[in-house]
């Protein structure tokens, strides 16, 4: 039997996943049939990118998702992606700044940023 899981790549405590097919039986980073994604968790935002037609062909054959490569498919499918290779939107992991008040951020920000442009002398 089929199925579509993540095999781990990448340095220790650096993971970054292929969604791959693969036997059921086969060791999680051993023997596939073929590799029909990429997964990075690590990045912000997160990087997803799925071959969604090689993953239908594949269900279709009987191979069976994970649970977590079927809620990695699900958002892929929900961003809207079009023309077979969807990616997850940037969106969805935003950095921390961006979540917080107006007023807090202006805060944050050092006072150089803040500043109004200095007027450029030769328009005088």
């Amino acid at each position: 039997m089929l199925r579509i899981r993540l095999s781990r790549h990448g340095a220790k405590k650096d993971p970054h996943y292929r969604v791959v097919v693969a036997e059921k039986r086969s060791p999680r980073d051993g023997r596939f049939v073929e590799i029909v994604g990429h997964y990075n968790p690590a990045k912000k935002p997160v990087r997803l990118k799925l071959k969604l037609d090689r993953i239908d062909y594949w269900v279709e054959r009987g191979a069976q998702p994970t649970q977590t490569v079927t809620s990695l498919i699900r958002r892929v499918r929900e961003s809207g992606a079009e023309n077979g290779a969807g990616e997850a939107p940037a969106a969805e992991a935003a950095p921390a700044a961006e979540s917080q008040p107006a007023e807090t951020q202006a805060e944050s920000q050092p006072e150089a940023a803040q500043s109004p442009e200095p007027k450029d002398e030769a328009s005088a």
